[in-house]
């Protein structure tokens, strides 16, 4: 019998309101920078997919993962403007850092209230995700912060997706077993792969293919649902 939900966060429940690298662009023209949009997009998700995998450790990491997302920055920066001074790239990340924490800058995804509502009396529901302290100041600009009983993130649970042990330990916390939960993620490594290897059950969300909608139904029809395909 399911008793809690998991739900990934970025991609699932919500997304930037623009790419990436428009954001980026934005951040450069507020410290004085002239920077590509499409070359930054570029370099990010260049950037993103080389950040090595980290091994989980005791406790939480060291300063909310900020150093991870230094790093992240300044790979794409050395890719779109090798020749940015110390004191260039330190503004820009400042800057982003706190960016990416403030309204209007990520929106729900058009079912997501709707289906938390609907979810909201029938289970415990919590975020699990691969990132920091901002996600809860983000779900409060939300306006979804209610309807989670928890909120677990990589930087304090020692953890990334995709390694299992990420689920293991918020289940763990929750007092729960691993097949009472079910978790709801749109990526195949880091949310179908990982939570199955934990034990979870898992609804993949593959947009436009399905939709959180698609997990109403679901839930409805199956009180100890499998993996989708």
């Amino acid at each position: 019998m399911i008793k809690a939900i998991f739900f990934d966060a970025v991609g699932t429940l919500f997304g930037l309101t623009k790419t990436v690298g428009d954001h980026y662009a934005y951040v450069g023209g507020e410290v004085g920078l002239d920077l590509d949009a499409q070359n930054l997009e570029r370099a990010f998700h260049t950037a993103w997919k080389e950040m090595p995998q980290r091994a989980a450790i005791n406790g939480p990491r060291e300063n909310d993962d900020k150093g991870w997302w230094r790093e992240l920055v300044n790979r794409v920066l050395e890719q779109v403007a090798p020749s940015l001074s110390e004191l260039d790239r330190d503004n820009f990340f400042e800057v982003a850092y706190e960016h990416f924490a403030e309204a209007g800058v990520w929106e729900l995804y058009p079912e997501v209230r709707e289906v938390l509502e609907e979810l909201w009396p029938r289970f415990q529901l919590v975020v699990i995700s691969n990132f920091d302290g901002r996600l809860r100041l983000i779900l409060q600009h939300l306006a979804v912060s209610k309807f989670f009983s928890q909120i677990f993130i990589s930087s304090e649970l020692g953890a990334d997706k995709p390694d299992p042990e990420i689920y293991r330990r918020a289940v763990r916390l929750m007092d729960l077993q691993p097949n009472e939960v079910l978790h709801v993620g749109d990526d195949r490594q880091r949310d179908w792969e990982a939570a199955t290897a934990a034990g979870l059950s898992v609804f993949c969300l593959d947009r436009p293919r399905n939709s959180l909608r698609d997990l109403l139904t679901w839930v409805g029809r199956d009180s100890n649902p499998e993996p989708t395909p």
